[in-house]
């Protein structure tokens, strides 16, 4: 059985990973399309009964329709005399009951379309949401939009075609038994005639293949040079830099277009070929068959109408394989994506985090990237509701220190404790959910001012009354009553209607407005004017005693009135102090106060 298992998932590697996501119901849809053939077969097969009532004026001969007799035998044995008019009503039910399973079948194929698409973007989403931050920030962006929107609608179309394909091929062994059993001679010779094309077709298909496979790559790359364009399009606007990178996208754009070119040439071949090679064969093989083995061409004929039905399947099973290759390399892609979310999944704790309540304990913290040492001996403890800044030059560890205690990346040495409790053992959404985090760029979401302080929050009347609240924290109120449309008013594109100030007081709302109990502000004012600055600084002073604050500043006039300031440089705790004391014993610290001429 273990045998088996290796061999299905070696040459049917595909069909496992469609089975990983469909499960049973892939083989309900198999069934249909058996179904769907036996019907027709059936239908068809009464043609020959039909063709002896009408020639021999009433009767019929089961040595004259060869093995087929069985079908005509079974319609004897429940009583149905063998008339034209009950061959027609046999046959009409036939292809009915034919319809039907064909309705059922496109039908079920839909549905499991829907269920397949929606598994592979809910998979993407949750996996993607579950990665280690420390490997999204080494991730290829263009690759992670490219795979999650247009490689998932290139699988759901290799998907639907490698589905096809086996319907096909279903189809072509159902026609094939037909015609064995009405004239077997002419069987072989078809099937020779048909093994012929796969020769040719299995040329189009390593092209197609490797084509594909080029494609991603490219629509990979292209979708990062979008991204990165549109984030920097003010900076090449301004330097007049946007004609020479966007000649960099137009040369990605022509190598993708390329691709595509390829491809559809291929499929064009793929289609355009079918049916003069399928009527060739059968051509010769009538020919053949009638001068050299003596053929009867009632038997022909039925044979032929099933070698038909086998041959065009034959060639749309070759066509579809062809465009399921052509989309094989936006298969691998998503396949090797998903694996790799896997492997960088973040590993999470057992244990719920309610509400800070004590102390934040870094013991002889320590923090690598491969083997460069980024932090080394940190000591420290936060206390709950305490304001504490870290100051140092670029490069000194403040931001990854930060990102220690959030959560978003993981101690390579030491410990971190949370109420004596160790951050590696809670689980992170329990914990994180407890964290306000506002940046030097303001998160901003292209929607109206409450959606954005409530992230989404329906408009209850508890929640009207909390979104008052926070607005008046973050010094919002007297700016959202004087808009015309108040809190309903929409921010455009990354609160493009919005000042640097501005944005962070949204921020700052949002924040507050989630019951948070720990603060951190990441060069929260350093994009601002000195006005704005002042005034945003005044809302986070008045915020002191009621938040554990925590602070990344360059501006050291933002942190003057916090509880302690800690100087870092190069990975290492030099002081912790207050600012005046740091000022009066620290000479690194003091010239850092001078330049700024505090």
């Amino acid at each position: 059985m273990q045998r088996l298992k290796d061999l299905i998932k070696k040459y049917f590697s595909n069909f496992v990973w469609f089975y990983r996501y469909l499960g049973n119901r892939i083989f309900i849809a198999f069934f249909l399309s058996i179904s769907v053939s036996v019907l027709d077969g059936l239908g068809l097969t009464m043609f020959l009964p039909l063709l002896k009532l009408v020639d021999k004026g009433g009767n019929v001969n089961s040595d004259e329709i060869g093995n087929l007799s069985i079908i005509i035998e079974t319609l004897e044995k429940t009583g149905i005399s063998l008339t034209v008019l009950s061959v027609l009503i046999t046959m009409i039910l036939f292809f009915v009951l034919k319809g039907a399973a064909v309705y059922f079948q496109k039908v079920y194929q839909v549905y499991l379309q829907q269920g397949f698409i929606r598994k592979i973007r809910l998979n993407l989403l949750r996996n993607l949401n579950q990665i280690k931050f420390k490997s999204f920030i080494a991730s290829d962006v263009g690759r992670i939009q490219n795979t999650m929107t247009g490689e998932v609608l290139k699988v759901n179309q290799a998907f639907t075609t490698y589905m096809n394909t086996f319907q096909q091929g279903v189809m072509v062994a159902v026609y094939l038994v037909f015609a064995v059993f009405a004239d077997s001679q002419f069987a072989v010779l078809v099937c020779i005639g048909g093994l012929t094309t796969n020769f040719l077709y299995r040329m189009i298909y390593s092209r197609t293949k490797a084509a594909s496979r080029a494609l991603t790559m490219y629509d990979n790359f292209l979708q990062g040079q979008i991204i990165q364009h549109t984030a920097h399009f003010k900076y090449l606007k301004t330097t007049g830099g946007i004609s020479n990178y966007s000649e960099k996208i137009e040369e990605t754009i022509y190598k993708v277009e390329k691709q595509r070119k390829k491809i559809g040439f291929l499929n064009s071949i793929s289609s355009a070929i079918r049916e003069p090679i399928l009527v060739i064969i059968i051509a010769i093989i009538i020919f053949i068959q009638i001068n050299y083995f003596n053929g009867v061409m009632g038997t022909i004929l039925i044979s032929l109408l099933f070698f038909y039905r086998a041959l065009t399947s034959l060639m749309t099973l070759q066509e579809s394989w062809n465009i399921f290759m052509s989309n094989v390399g936006s298969l691998e892609n998503m396949q090797s994506f998903q694996d790799e979310l896997v492997y960088h999944r973040e590993k999470d704790g057992k244990f719920d985090f309610g509400r800070f309540e004590k102390e934040i304990q870094l013991e002889h913290l320590g923090f690598s990237f491969g083997k460069t040492g980024i932090l080394k001996d940190i000591n420290l403890s936060i206390r709950k509701n305490q304001s504490i800044a870290f100051v140092g030059e670029s490069g000194s560890g403040k931001t990854t220190l930060v990102n220690l205690i959030c959560g978003l990346l993981s101690e390579t040495e030491g410990r971190i404790r949370i109420d004596d409790v160790l951050i590696k053992s809670l689980k992170k959404k329990t914990y994180q959910q407890r964290i306000g985090y506002v940046s030097q760029d303001a998160v901003i979401f292209n929607d109206s001012i409450f959606n954005n302080v409530t992230f989404f929050a329906p408009k209850t009347e508890e929640n009207l009354t909390r979104f008052q609240k926070v607005i008046k924290q973050a010094a919002l109120d007297s700016f959202i009553d004087h808009l015309p449309n108040g809190k309903n008013t929409m921010l455009g594109n990354n609160g493009i209607n919005l000042s640097g100030g501005q944005k962070q007081r949204i921020s700052i709302a949002r924040e507050l407005y989630k019951e948070i109990d720990i603060l951190i502000l990441d060069e929260a004012t350093s994009a601002l004017d000195s006005e704005t600055e002042k005034t945003i600084q005044e809302s986070i002073e008045a915020l002191q005693g009621s938040y554990t604050l925590i602070m990344i500043a360059h501006r050291l006039s933002t942190i003057k009135n916090v509880d302690k300031i800690v100087l870092m440089d190069k990975g290492q705790i030099l002081e912790i102090d207050s600012f005046d004391n740091l000022v009066s014993k620290q000479e690194r610290f003091r010239k850092m106060v001078e330049l700024q001429e505090l």
